[in-house]
C-alpha cells in the first residue's frame, strides 16, 4: 500500500538537554513547564552557571513528531528554517537518518536552539532562541512543499509568527490536505488565544492539547469539560493527561485511551507529546482507526520519556515496530 505523505511544519532548532534541581529554575525568568523565548546570551548565561553536564539533539516540536513518524516507517517529511552552518548541516544529516526528507530553507542567521532544563519530576522548562527560524517569510513556503501530501502537522509555536502561520494553512488547504495543529505550550496559547479561536474554526481537522494547554484554550481544568470544548473546536480533538492516558474526540464520541504501562519511571518528558502526534498520526493515516492510533501515540510517548531527550533508541522503535 502507497504511504501517505505527512508534512510536519515547524522551528528546526537543536535542542540542548540540561538536568537541573528545581532550585536552579530560580536563576531563570520563566515559569516551570513553560516555553520562554531569549535571546542567545540568556541559554549561554545559564549554561555556565550550571554544574550538569549538557546534551545536544535536533529538536523542534514539529520535527520530533516528522522523526517519530520516520522511524516508524511512515513517509514524513519537514519543513523549516536553519543556518547555513555546522549546526544547520548536523539537523539536516539527523534528520535523513532518521528517514524524514528535509525540505530546509537555508539562512545566514545561526541555527536556532533550545535550552531545555528538565527537572527530578521529569517535567521541562524550554528557553528558546529561533535564530534562522525566526527569518523565514510568507514567499519561502511554497507550493512544492504541499503538492502530495495527505496530511499537514504543524507546530502551535508558529502562532508566534501569524504571517508564517496563514501561509502554511492556506497552502495546506489550497492543496486539500488534512490539517493537524499542536496547541504546544500553554504560554503559546495565552498569548495567541484571538489568533487560535480564528485558525481552528476556519482550517484545523485535528486539535492536539495537553492539560495546561486546554486549560488555557477553553478555560476547563475539568478533563470532561476540557475535551468536549476541544471537541466543539475541531472534526478531531485530542487532550493528553499525562500518566492518565489521553482521550480523542469525533462524532459526539469520546474514546479514552490507557497510559502505556511499564516498569521503568519517567526520566523526562521532553518530546512526549510531540511523538504521541507521531504514533497518532501514522496510524491514522494508515488506517488504524481512532483507539489504535490513540494507543500508538500512547506507547511512542511512554517509550520517549524513559530516555533524556527526544530520541528514541532504535531498539526500542524496532520493538514498537514489530507490534504493527
Amino acid at each position: 500500500m502507497k504511504k501517505k505523505p505527512i508534512l510536519c511544519v515547524g522551528g528546526a532548532l537543536i535542542d540542548i538537554l540540561l538536568n537541573e534541581e528545581d532550585d536552579f529554575l530560580k536563576q531563570t525568568i520563566g515559569s516551570k513547564g513553560g516555553m520562554h523565548l531569549v535571546e542567545p546570551e540568556i541559554i549561554k548565561k545559564y549554561l555556565s552557571i550550571s554544574q550538569s553536564v549538557s546534551a545536544t539533539a535536533p529538536g523542534g516540536s514539529a520535527c520530533n513528531t516528522a522523526v517519530g513518524i520516520g522511524r516508524l516507517g511512515g513517509d514524513a517529511r519537514f519543513v523549516g528554517k536553519s543556518g547555513v552552518g555546522k549546526n544547520g548541516l548536523f539537523f539536516e544529516n539527523q534528520l535523513k537518518n532518521s528517514a524524514v526528507s528535509p525540505y530546509l530553507i537555508k539562512s545566514a542567521s545561526p541555527t536556532g536552539r533550545v535550552l531545555s532544563i528538565i527537572t527530578p519530576d521529569a517535567e521541562r522548562t524550554m528557553f528558546t532562541y529561533l535564530g534562522a527560524s525566526a527569518t523565514i517569510t510568507p514567499e519561502e513556503i511554497e507550493d512544492r512543499f504541499f503538492k502530495d501530501i495527505y496530511l499537514v502537522h504543524i507546530e502551535g509555536y508558529l502562532l508566534f509568527n501569524p504571517d508564517i502561520m496563514a501561509a502554511v494553512l492556506k497552502k495546506a488547504k489550497k492543496f486539500k490536505a488534512f490539517i493537524s495543529l499542536d496547541l504546544a505550550s500553554y504560554t503559546v496559547v495565552e498569548e495567541s488565544k484571538n489568533l487560535l479561536r480564528d485558525i481552528v474554526e476556519e482550517y484545523v481537522d485535528i486539535l492536539i492539547a495537553n492539560e495546561e494547554e486546554a486549560k488555557a484554550y477553553t478555560g476547563f481544568s475539568d478533563e470532561n469539560k476540557a475535551i468536549t470544548a476541544l471537541a466543539n473546536k475541531a472534526k478531531i480533538a485530542i487532550l493528553k493527561v499525562g500518566e492518565k492516558g489521553s482521550y480523542i474526540a469525533n462524532n459526539n464520541e469520546i474514546i479514552r485511551i490507557a497510559p502505556a504501562s511499564g516498569k521503568v519511571k519517567a526520566s523526562d518528558t521532553t518530546g512526549a507529546g510531540d511523538l504521541w502526534a507521531s504514533g497518532f498520526l501514522f496510524g491514522l493515516t494508515n488506517g488504524f482507526g481512532l483507539k489504535k492510533s490513540g494507543e500508538l501515540g500512547s506507547l511512542c510517548g511512554y517509550e520517549v520519556c524513559k530516555v533524556i531527550g527526544a530520541h528514541v533508541p532504535e531498539d526500542r522503535w524496532e520493538y514498537i515496530r514489530s507490534g504493527l
